[in-house]
């Protein structure tokens, strides 16, 4: 089987597993979005949000996943 086929099959177990993380509650459980540095303003007709350290942790989980499958 070539890479790029245990690719797709890996990413599709992590997706099945993310989803039944959801389902349960436990992805909500993590409290990620709410983490220090992660920015949210709210004004009286808008809200931004901007998820900095979030989106670092992701990142960082994405590429120590990549770089143990290479």
């Amino acid at each position: 089987m070539d890479s790029t086929a245990k690719a797709l099959i890996v990413f599709g177990f992590i997706l099945i597993a993310a989803g039944i993380g959801w389902h349960f509650g436990w992805i909500q459980s993590l409290k990620i979005g709410q983490l220090p540095g992660d920015i949210h303003i709210k004004r009286d007709n808008m809200q931004i949000y901007f998820p900095i350290t979030t989106g670092l942790l992701i990142g960082a989980l994405i590429s120590l996943i990549s770089w143990l499958f290479k």
